[in-house]
């Protein structure tokens, strides 16, 4: 049985020869219609106002529909806007759409008709020109509105104050004092939490070509490499595996970039005996999958690599065993931390599996006591968030007791990080000088390596569903590895 699983990871990074790949399925036109009527039961009665993406205006950037309006509509044109009117739980309404002058359509194309707008969407399509009186009439009704910002991700909504969406709203209100504009984001984003069949088969799909496009990475990360020539060669995988290109800005990061969360500079020639940190997702039909794996660049991890590898891969496992139906999340947390915690210890990275230090953000441990545990020096991040429409996307546990629920869709990203520079962090205390006068030894030991391991899981009552299936062990990955190389062990 060894063997046969061997040899199957072993075909996962043989190189495949180009074959016919299924389109997306996409998403009927009847669930669109459902999650307005759905959105509308959560509201009440009133109107929503959903700002889709820009026209990009930096040529080299291709247009992406924000999550949220794509959610609603389908519609894939820019500068477009979503009306709806919602009365006794059911939506009806309009996409306005900024038709571009003649000439400017040979160069960027005729957009669809009404008629075809309707056909694919479900809704009328009006001009944009139309959209202000057609808001101001309903202002003077005096019903409520419920506005959807065009903020590119959730992450960033809190920062966001001047987008053109953001920017007509208050223009409307001055003009309409008595307006009432709610938030309609966080029902949105309740209903996007649960994911419909048709979004996890595109979920799925997306995900098995970010698994080949890892086995692809394997044959290109070597000594002298480039890691944007990594980076190209999982992206062609994307594509040559259906899907649209990446979910996010591709991480490759070797040597001490792989300490570095969110590097996406990928500009660095790799060095024999470091590793690299390849966090990557394709996006097929619009939704995005979120898997990283390290590997070594010569091929081989290092005794001191491997150690702090097994530490992550420990810690997966432990939050593994504890994301069950109706689990806390905060327990599968809690379950890679320990493992997290006791394995730095015992390589003297930390003092302790429960000791602290004086945290430079210590207005923030009251609210998160792990962020003053002197293991977060090393893992400064939670383990995990939902996928969906977009890479950090809504998932159930998200909510109410935040328990797991059947269906959740979420990754599993525990991970090390042994940069020196983190030391310098510090405040100069009694408490952080101790601290760093025994650690410092086994931070020279470890320095610039980095690992991270992060899956993508689906939870029902049947148990956890691992959906991303890219070789993670170490012994795996380095059999994978060789085999690219043309060395059979």
């Amino acid at each position: 049985m060894r063997r046969l699983l061997t040899a199957a990871l072993l075909a996962l990074a043989a190189p495949a020869a180009a074959q016919p790949v299924a389109p997306a399925v996409p998403v009927a036109l009847a669930e669109y219609q459902a999650r307005r009527d759905s959105l509308a039961a959560r509201l009440g009665d009133g109107v929503v106002v959903a700002f889709g993406a820009r026209e990009p205006v930096a040529i080299h950037q291709s247009f992406r529909q924000l999550p949220g309006f794509a959610y609603l509509t389908s519609f894939a044109e820019p500068d477009a806007v979503l009306v709806l009117r919602l009365r006794g739980g059911r939506a009806t309404g309009s996409v306005f759409v900024q038709v571009p002058d003649a000439r400017y359509q040979l160069y960027v194309g005729i957009p669809a008709d009404s008629a075809a707008v309707a056909r694919e969407t479900g809704l009328a399509r009006r001009d944009v020109a139309a959209l202000r009186p057609a808001l101001d009439s309903l202002a003077r009704a005096g019903v409520p509105f419920h506005v959807i910002r065009d903020v590119g991700s959730g992450d960033a909504a809190g920062r966001d104050t001047v987008t053109l969406g953001a920017s007509f709203v208050r223009d409307l209100q001055r003009a309409h004092p008595a307006l009432v504009v709610r938030d309609a984001a966080p029902a949105l984003d309740r209903l996007r939490a649960r994911k419909s069949p048709a979004e996890l088969a595109l979920l799925r799909r997306a995900i098995a070509a970010t698994d080949s496009a890892h086995a692809a990475a394997l044959r290109a990360v070597r000594p002298g490499a480039v890691e944007r020539q990594v980076q190209g060669a999982i992206e062609a995988a994307f594509v040559q595996h259906g899907a649209e290109g990446p979910s996010f800005a591709s991480i490759v990061g070797s040597g001490p970039n792989a300490t570095t969360l969110h590097y996406m500079r990928n500009d660095r020639t790799m060095r024999a005996g470091e590793v690299v940190v390849m966090d990557v997702g394709a996006s097929f039909g619009g939704y995005a999958a979120d898997v990283t794996r390290t590997v070594p660049v010569s091929g081989r991890f290092t005794p001191e690599q491997r150690a702090v590898y097994q530490i992550v891969r420990d810690a997966q496992t432990a939050a593994e065993r504890a994301a069950k139906v109706g689990a806390p999340w905060a327990a599968a947390q809690a379950a890679a931390d320990s493992v997290v915690a006791r394995g730095l210890a015992r390589l003297g990275l930390i003092e302790g599996p429960d000791a602290e230090f004086d945290a430079p953000w210590a207005a923030q441990c009251a609210a998160s006591a792990r962020l003053c545990k002197q293991f977060a020096l090393f893992l400064p991040h939670g383990l995990g968030h939902g996928i969906g429409l977009e890479v950090h996307d809504p998932a159930m546990y998200y909510y109410d007791d935040r328990t797991l629920r059947d269906g959740d869709v979420f990754t599993i990203e525990p991970g090390v990080y042994v940069n020196p520079d983190v030391l310098k962090l510090l405040p100069d205390t009694p408490r952080n000088r101790a601290l760093l006068a025994r650690v410092r030894p086994a931070v020279e030991r470890y320095a610039n390596t980095g690992v991270r391991i992060e899956d993508d899981f689906l939870v029902t009552t049947r148990g956890l569903e691992r959906l991303s299936r890219a070789p993670r062990e170490a012994d795996e990955i380095e059999a994978a590895m060789a085999r690219v190389r043309g060395v059979v062990p």
